[in-house]
């Protein structure tokens, strides 16, 4: 570590929790989702239950990403200022000036990597995006769920509603779509991830585990 760094704990433990299991849900979603869709896996006595346990498993897995996902909106009312509700939005020109900044050093059209002791601009803008389609696919979800608890309240309000705006098939293929976007952003977010901290140099892929990161002055707040 440099000496004119210093060690600041960024990334609380309701942050680093929620992130994580959304990855471990998001990873189960995609295995037993493209099972149900397209089986590739066929049993061959009828003491198999494997698109039982696949629908099991992604039924649980729902639930699950449902309680992660308020964790995580609780966590931007409750928590400290990088996890703050205000850091998702520009509010102000700053925000602003630096979310152009970062889009320019993302696409290679400048060498100024967007500093930040929490989440840049830019970052931000993104997961609020991906915390947008977390929510559809949650809502979309649970629409095709409810169908076989059309009268359930509860399952009403967590997606069934969808039902009177698009039908079913619809609401199947849009659900399948945005599973492939959030591949990708996968694959983006941890490609930028390592491209950070090796421009960087201030922890960021290890301060998902702990929570450190490694400030240098040249952040803004």
């Amino acid at each position: 570590m440099q000496p004119n760094r210093i060690r600041a704990y960024v990334w609380e433990f309701p942050v680093r929790f929620t992130h994580w299991m959304n990855a471990l849900c998001l990873l189960i979603f995609c295995i037993t989702g493209f099972y149900i869709g397209n089986p590739f896996i066929y049993a061959i006595s009828s003491q198999q239950y494997i698109m039982g346990w696949m629908r099991f498993l992604h039924f649980v897995s729902a639930y699950v990403f449902l309680l992660s996902m308020i964790t995580r909106i609780y966590w931007m009312f409750a928590g400290n200022r990088y996890s703050n509700w205000r850091v998702f939005i520009p509010l102000t020109e700053r925000q602003r000036k630096d979310a152009i900044g970062g889009l320019k050093f993302y696409l290679f059209l400048s060498k100024q990597p967007p500093y930040a002791a929490g989440h840049s601009a830019m970052a931000s803008l993104t997961y609020l995006g991906v915390f947008i389609l977390f929510l559809f696919e949650i809502a979309s979800g649970f629409a095709l769920y409810s169908q076989s608890h059309l009268k359930s309240a509860i399952f009403w309000l967590l997606g069934g509603w969808m039902l009177s705006i698009f039908e079913a098939p619809t609401i199947r293929l849009l659900h399948h779509i945005v599973m492939y976007l959030l591949i990708a952003f996968t694959a983006i977010h941890i490609y930028i991830g390592w491209y950070l901290d090796i421009v960087e140099k201030n922890g960021v892929m290890g301060s998902i585990f702990g929570g450190y990161k490694f400030i240098t002055g040249k952040e803004w707040e």
